[in-house]
């Protein structure tokens, strides 16, 4: 399956990616700078070694990923096609081809997005799965069964954001390194959240300085800008009203019906087209 799917990618499937997600658990939790920050963290917080290594194995079980190709491009692919297509007419602007067959195979590329709404994580996806395979930082919002797995075997890892951890975020930071030191292609959202009007939000660049953290001059770091649009968002509305001070939100009953109104309308339009 991963050699054929390779065959056609401009960025190929990184052996990284396919080592047994047990493996890459024990590689992250037994990493000299993983081990040397639990050290300082018994230290600093008079525990015992045993507890300290329990914490990032958990740690490291929460943010590894359990990729796989079937999934990703057949089941993955087909949910994100449906979905990005069930609700937009989707229209790509413009792609560099050229520019991305050129890149070095043993380049790590990421591409570097603009976070209009939640489904970017779907609609990128899709886009760009006659390219490469997309490994993604995802929030608290997926990690509900059954999408966690799903997420998590479709190449994506878990993040806290926000955490004030130091040794959840020296596991988080060597896991983006390792992948990144393995040429694993990347998504990113340098705002780090999504915009409530359509601005660009205030930059966070936790995973951009960790990524740049483990770079080496043998191996390039190619960014690749990616920007999403969109004529119209089911959020708008919710989304302007929490930038908007004294404004009241609408409650769930609102949302639900302007929801099923949206996609009324939209589902006549397209019985008539």
């Amino acid at each position: 399956m991963v050699d054929e799917v390779g065959a056609r990618l401009s960025i190929q499937i990184r052996p990284f990616q396919q080592t047994n997600r047990r493996a890459l658990i024990d590689r992250l939790i037994f990493d000299d700078r993983v081990q040397h920050a639990m050290q300082s963290y018994v230290r600093e917080h008079n525990m015992p070694r045993e507890v300290a290594l329990d914490q990032v194995r958990r740690y490291a079980r929460e943010i590894v990923p359990a990729f796989n190709a079937y999934l990703y491009f057949l089941i993955g692919y087909w949910l994100a096609k449906k979905i990005s297509r069930s609700i937009y007419r989707v229209r790509v602007g413009y792609t560099d081809d050229a520019g991305l067959a050129s890149v070095p195979e043993s380049a790590t590329v990421v591409f570097v997005m603009n976070h209009r709404r939640p489904i970017d994580y779907i609609l990128a996806s899709y886009l760009a799965a006659e390219k490469a395979a997309l490994s993604y930082a995802v929030g608290k919002w997926a990690r509900i069964w059954p999408l966690q797995q799903l997420i998590r075997s479709m190449g994506a890892y878990f993040v806290r954001r926000n955490s004030k951890d130091d040794l959840y975020r020296r596991v988080l930071e060597r896991y983006i390194g390792m992948a990144t030191e393995a040429g694993v292609t990347q998504a990113m959202y340098p705002e780090g959240s999504l915009s409530r009007d359509g601005r660009m939000r205030e930059p966070r660049f936790g995973v951009l300085d960790y990524m740049l953290r483990g770079f080496h001059l043998e191996r390039d770091l190619i960014f690749v800008p990616v920007g999403l649009n969109y004529d119209r968002t089911l959020e708008d509305r919710t989304l302007l009203l929490a930038v908007e001070p004294g404004t009241r939100r609408p409650g769930v009953a609102a949302a639900f019906a302007n929801t099923m109104k949206f996609v009324g309308n939209q589902l006549w339009l397209l019985i008539r087209s």
